[in-house]
């Protein structure tokens, strides 16, 4: 509960700061004054917006800085809503021992068998594939083994 209600005050300070800011005017704004720059036709007079607006920064400030200092206090020693989790942050990652994922066996791929080729019979089951024909055993334009030009061939 403080936790997230110093939350809502930092961030009411952030945006109030940055807000105080943009409306202040620079160190060179008061040279163009002298000339002609409408710094007498303000809401707080010539002077009292620079005193009123740089007091509320300096207060915002200074809350900011308190909350700040509360919040991580708060985280460190166990009061917030970020402490019931587990710190993960990068010096208490690397403090602990590496550990190994467990390695887990793959399983066998199963690698299917090629197609047979075209007009070819199926194997029978459990039978081993046959080797691959030679050039010897394919059928020549003769019809003989060996392309009919080899020695014991029948003309």
């Amino acid at each position: 509960m403080l936790h997230t209600l110093l939350l809502i005050v930092q961030l009411f300070c952030a945006i109030a700061i940055v807000a105080l800011v943009l409306l202040q005017r620079g160190k060179g704004a008061d040279a163009g004054a002298g000339f002609g720059a409408g710094a007498s036709g303000t809401v707080f007079g010539a002077r009292g917006a620079t005193t009123a607006l740089s007091r509320a920064t300096a207060i915002l400030a200074a809350v900011f800085m308190l909350t700040s200092l509360t919040l991580s206090y708060l985280s460190s020693h166990g009061g917030g809503a970020a402490a019931a989790a587990p710190s993960s942050s990068l010096l208490d990652k690397l403090s602990q021992p590496a550990t190994a994922p467990a390695a887990t066996p793959a399983p066998h791929a199963v690698v299917p068998a090629a197609p047979p080729a075209a007009g070819a019979a199926p194997p029978a089951a459990g039978a081993a594939p046959a080797a691959p024909a030679g050039p010897a055993a394919t059928p020549g334009p003769t019809g003989t083994a060996g392309g009919g030009s080899g020695a014991g061939a029948a003309h």
